[in-house]
């Protein structure tokens, strides 16, 4: 089973590396409102109950996956 961690900067914190990415669009003549820069990992468990893999990766994102001081995080099954 795969699920997904969608990890992105708080909305709170300045967002340096989706500035840049930002700036550059614009010096490349792109129009934009706003660029964030997150990650995206992609976790293939053994085979086993939905909720209790969801429940696992929880647990890995809140303790390994991500600074809950400036960032968020989403899970998808895949």
């Amino acid at each position: 089973m795969k699920i997904g961690v969608k990890v992105m900067p708080r909305k709170e914190v300045l967002d340096t590396q989706g500035r840049a990415v930002e700036n550059t669009l614009r010096e490349h003549g792109q129009k934009l409102n706003q660029c964030t820069v997150g990650r995206y990992l992609v976790l293939d468990l053994p085979d086993e109950e939905v909720e209790a893999a969801m429940s696992r990766v929880r647990a890995m994102a809140e303790t390994v996956l991500y600074n809950p001081l400036i960032e968020t995080f989403e899970l998808e099954r895949l």
